[in-house]
């Protein structure tokens, strides 16, 4: 999750938060990577199930609608474009704040909810990041 967050940067993660609470769009979830379960991902909930979702040419659409993505700089922006998907049920489009170079839904798909293990919250290594994750 570059550039919010970078290699080695230290996070809480709430594993709790999501029996009390549905996944949300926005939410920055970590879940174990879809096509090797024993390494965990860190990407921004994008389309929750249901959505269309379509990319054209780095623009994101989700129900038809553009959708603001203040968090993704553009030296982080991707033209890659995503012909349209509908999310399934019990899953979520996910991607990665660094899109030019983020391994994400356009690539291995929706993510079951199986997969979602918790919600990043809050940053505290380095000291000079520390703080709650947008």
């Amino acid at each position: 999750m570059m550039p919010s967050l970078e290699d080695q940067e230290r996070i809480f993660v709430n594993k709790f938060v999501y029996r009390l609470e549905p996944i949300q769009r926005g939410d920055i979830v970590v879940f174990r990577y879809p096509r090797d379960p024993s390494k965990s991902f860190i990407k921004r909930v994008i389309g929750l199930a249901g959505d269309h979702i379509q990319i054209d040419d780095g623009r994101v659409y989700v129900n038809g609608q553009l959708l603001q993505e203040d968090y993704v700089p553009k030296a982080y922006e991707d033209l890659r474009s995503y012909p349209e998907l509908i999310v399934p049920p019990d899953s979520y489009f996910v991607l990665g704040d660094h899109r030019s170079l983020s391994n994400d839904s356009r690539d291995f798909g929706p993510v079951g909810q199986a997969f979602i293990y918790g919600k990043a919250v809050f940053g505290y290594w380095p000291m000079d990041k520390m703080g709650r994750l947008r």
